[in-house]
């Protein structure tokens, strides 16, 4: 069965009234992100989001501790870059060894930002995001990202806006170990959470189901997915064993994602 998520936007500070061709935003909204909705049968939460400014600084747990300390889920992800303005960074781990106390400092100061392994984001890029990773996304991006299903998140500094920092257990999670190289990955990416790839379409591409539910979510174009329209910024779930289906486009892109 081929069955179309329903979607969720949420206003951001730091979001981007820029959302075209993935949503019409006539009022010109700050869209920080869009949620898709899946069925229980997969625990992952696929999202897009939309920056003008920098994110927090942040880091996720792992399953251990957030099974302990937050009756959840960790948090490992990735992102795939789908429009990069000129200049925009991600940043990934620390370029030099913290002692945590050193951290603390850091982030209370602000410090934090410099001490960050920024790296270029470009169109097409992806970028695996282990639990315990430092990180932060800057400005001027438009990405889609496939997590753990959790919400569980450590700010560590957050560029003077009035929200609460979670500094004891960032430091408990945070993996200090340098990281300064330019941390791309490529796609397919696949941990012991996810699966993900990238199916281009031009034409007609045949797709036989997975043994596990499975989200496509439309990059860019429009075609048909089984006999069901779609655009850039929809998504759907192919639930585990349905009958093989065929996606039709003049042009287009998918990123598919699922349990390994």
């Amino acid at each position: 069965m081929i069955s179309k998520l329903a979607t969720t936007p949420y206003d951001k500070v730091w979001g981007s009234p820029r959302t075209e061709p993935w949503l019409a935003n006539p009022a010109g909204r700050k869209i920080g992100e869009i949620w898709f909705a899946a069925s229980a049968e997969v625990p992952l939460l696929l999202k897009l989001l939309f920056t003008s400014e920098c994110l927090s600084v942040q880091v996720h747990p792992n399953d251990d501790y957030a099974r302990e300390h937050e009756n959840s889920r960790g948090k490992t992800e990735m992102w795939h870059i789908l429009r990069a303005d000129p200049g925009a960074e991600v940043a990934l781990g620390l370029r030099e060894r913290l002692s945590r106390e050193r951290l603390r400092e850091a982030s209370l100061s602000g410090e934090i930002e410099t001490l960050l392994n920024w790296v270029p984001a470009r169109k097409g890029d992806t970028f695996f995001v282990p639990a315990g990773t430092i990180h932060a996304i800057g400005g001027g991006l438009v990405l889609c990202e496939v997590q753990q299903l959790s919400d569980v998140t450590y700010r560590l500094y957050d560029y003077g806006r009035p929200r609460e920092l979670h500094l004891d257990r960032g430091m408990d999670v945070s993996d200090t170990t340098p990281r300064n190289c330019d941390s791309s990955s490529t796609l397919p990416v696949e941990c012991e959470y996810f699966r993900t790839e990238r199916v281009p379409v031009t034409g007609v591409v045949r797709c036989a189901p997975r043994k596990k539910n499975t989200l496509y979510v439309a990059l860019e174009g429009e075609g048909c997915i089984g006999s069901e329209p779609f655009r850039a910024g929809d998504a759907w779930e192919i639930t585990a064993g349905s009958e093989p289906f065929q996606i039709e486009s003049s042009g287009a892109a998918f990123l598919v994602t699922s349990e390994p």
